[in-house]
């Protein structure tokens, strides 16, 4: 029988519906007669028929029309809110910010799966299974570790010795033992006081790359979870069950502990959880709707659940990612730039580079060659400056090899770092099943992926920093020999003056994003766990020094494309007409003033899903 779970201020009420030929309204009153019932006062509500009501689809707030058959709007198991004339919108309600995620409930399950053994995974597939392209499952190499790990457990229980985090406290508490009745309360009380974090919830597709990684490493079998509870988060990530997990509260060690808690407090069916079927809702009613029960922790299971870096790591690959997609668009867009203020190509010279073989730099010089005039790509705008007597550019145009290479290899480094965090047990204790122990160490501790991260936002930040004086170059006309602010009736018109001070504005953030988080630590715990690496802060800032940059690339852009405006009806390259087409597409030419930040953010939105990259087929991009 169909049925329907609709949200009263403070309860969810499962409402069954043998004839969905009734209307949304008949579903409103019958949740209303269940509220009342659950009520002693029957909830200050006298009489149901008299008690007028808007419905909304939880999942983006779509408001139902109350005349609406329930088959024509609803589907079997979705979620509605039900808010009563003179209520507000319930408080314990949390809709997704606009823009936010891209799981809608228009969202298709995948139908490939990725098969997870805890030493594969990469940042690229960890995004992508973050965007909801893969469900999960375990090799069975993979399950066979997990089994065998957990029966060492099951025997530590049995013979009832002490061990830390299994018959123990923990952190300061390692000293106290815990009798074997209390064994699961310790584990549940332990997710539920870790459950302390603060802040906006990670997005969807941020809290499915968290728990995909936490499944990835529990896979490799060093951490003493049950099959039965490593497939139950497997199924939750299949149905995109996504627990509330507040973006702030992880001093990244001993690992991710709040972050993780409030992921495995879902899972338990406590707190809040998202789906693309309810929206925000109770997360027992939504593991129900999806046919899943709560997990049910069985010793040592709680903190093999919420110990580990998988939040530093889990946003580090989104924004290592995101940075490999931007610093190798960078290039593209400054060698437009370049050919719009008629710069030359000399200072990209391989034999110059060959000096200084950094392999960043000699990549860069070699894309702006393909890129830039030649015989293969000539160029009617560097024909048309050949003879001047300009004989070098600024250091923006004519050090981007050295600027961008540094970024690239950057990049790189970082990129393996986080690639060898995404397949390395971070838990504590280690259960080695082989050995038939456990052994305490410290591999929870979050410096590798946070100095790395550090560092990829100080790289990639100097993208933007560069990109931002070019611009200023685009704008300037004593220096563009264009109209000023890119725009024609200055005075009448702005033009990009005021992108150009948006630019200069998000360079002047990532300059104080750029304090490493990592040369911080304070003693917690007691003094227990006395260092700690802060990289939670430093893989959120790292993200955000990323789309700072890509919003300075976008409005670098979208310069350069005005100003080739200024120099037709002589044409570039063949590879940058086609960026420009590409931003023409979003973008119409800038004829007089109009509101901007809808161009910049549809350049971003191309820059993002690497669309300047993509106008070049393989082979040409290799090259360039």
């Amino acid at each position: 029988m169909p049925r329907f779970t609709v949200h009263i201020r403070d309860e969810w009420l499962a409402v069954p519906c043998r004839d969905t030929s009734r209307t949304v309204g008949w579903l409103g009153q019958e949740a209303l007669k269940r509220y009342i019932k659950n009520k002693p006062d029957n909830g200050g509500i006298t009489s149901v028929k008299e008690t007028r009501f808007i419905v909304r689809r939880c999942q983006g707030l779509g408001l139902l029309d109350v005349d609406d058959t329930i088959e024509d709007v609803l589907e079997d198991n979705d979620f509605v809110e039900l808010a009563i004339e003179g209520d507000t919108m319930s408080p314990d309600y949390i809709p997704c910010a606009p823009g936010v995620s891209n799981l809608t409930a228009a969202y298709k399950e995948p139908g490939d799966f990725i098969a997870l053994d805890g030493n594969t995974l990469t940042s690229t597939d960890l995004v992508n299974m973050g965007r909801g392209l893969y469900k999960i499952k375990l090799t069975p190499e993979a399950e066979r570790k997990v089994v065998q790990s957990r029966e060492l457990l099951d025997t530590i229980v049995k013979e009832n010795k002490v061990v830390y985090g299994i018959t123990t406290g923990f952190g300061k508490f390692a000293r106290t033992v815990i009798p074997v009745s209390k064994l699961k309360e310790l584990q549940e009380n332990l997710v539920r006081s870790h459950s302390a974090g603060l802040g906006n919830p990670l997005s969807p597709e941020r809290t499915r790359m968290l728990l995909a990684l936490r499944i990835n490493v529990l896979a490799k079998g060093y951490s003493g979870v049950s099959l039965e509870t490593l497939h139950a988060m497997i199924q939750a990530f299949n149905a995109s069950c996504l627990s509330f997990v507040p973006e702030k509260g992880t001093v990244g060690a001993s690992g991710d502990l709040a972050p993780l808690s409030h992921l495995a407090l879902g899972l338990m069916g406590e707190g809040k959880m998202w789906s693309p079927k309810s929206g925000w809702a109770d997360a027992k009613y939504v593991l129900e709707a999806h046919g899943l029960k709560p997990i049910t922790l069985k010793p040592k299971e709680g903190l093999a659940l919420i110990n580990g870096t998988q939040m530093i790591t889990s946003l580090g690959a989104e924004a290592v990612e995101r940075a490999e997609a931007i610093a190798q668009q960078a290039d593209i867009v400054a060698a437009l730039t370049l050919e719009v203020l008629k710069g030359t190509t000399k200072a990209f010279d391989s034999d110059i580079h060959l000096l200084r073989p950094h392999p960043g730099q000699v990549e860069v010089a070699q894309r702006f060659r393909s890129l830039l005039d030649s015989d293969h790509h000539p160029s009617q705008i560097a024909e048309s400056h050949r003879f001047c007597d300009r004989v070098q550019d600024a250091y923006t145009m004519r050090c981007c090899p050295q600027v961008h290479g540094i970024a690239n290899d950057t990049i790189k480094f970082v990129k393996n770092i986080i690639n060898t965090e995404i397949n390395s047990a971070t838990d504590n204790p280690m259960v080695f099943a082989e050995r038939g122990e456990t052994i305490s160490g410290g591999n929870f501790h979050g410096e590798y992926p946070a100095k790395a991260l550090d560092f990829l936002a100080i790289a990639v930040h100097e993208l933007a920093s560069i990109s931002e004086r070019r611009i200023e170059r685009l704008c300037n006309p004593s220096l563009s020999e264009l109209p000023a602010f890119l725009v024609n009736e200055g005075g009448l018109n702005s033009g990009f003056m005021i992108a150009h001070c948006t630019a200069a504005s998000l360079v002047s953030e990532n300059k104080v994003l750029c304090h490493p988080s990592s040369v911080d630590s304070l003693s917690t715990s007691a003094a227990t766990e006395d260092h700690v690496s802060m990289g939670g802060w430093a893989a959120r800032k790292a993200l955000r020094v990323v789309e700072h940059v890509e919003q300075v690339l976008a409005i670098e852009l979208l310069a350069a494309c005005q100003g080739i405006e200024f120099l037709r009806p002589l044409c570039t390259t063949t590879p940058l007409e086609k960026v420009y087409e590409l931003v023409r597409s979003v973008a119409k030419p800038w004829i007089k003033d109009r509101f901007m930040s809808a161009d910049i953010e549809a350049v971003q939105r191309l820059l993002l899903d690497q669309k300047v990259r993509c106008k070049f087929n393989h082979h040409e991009f290799r090259q360039i």
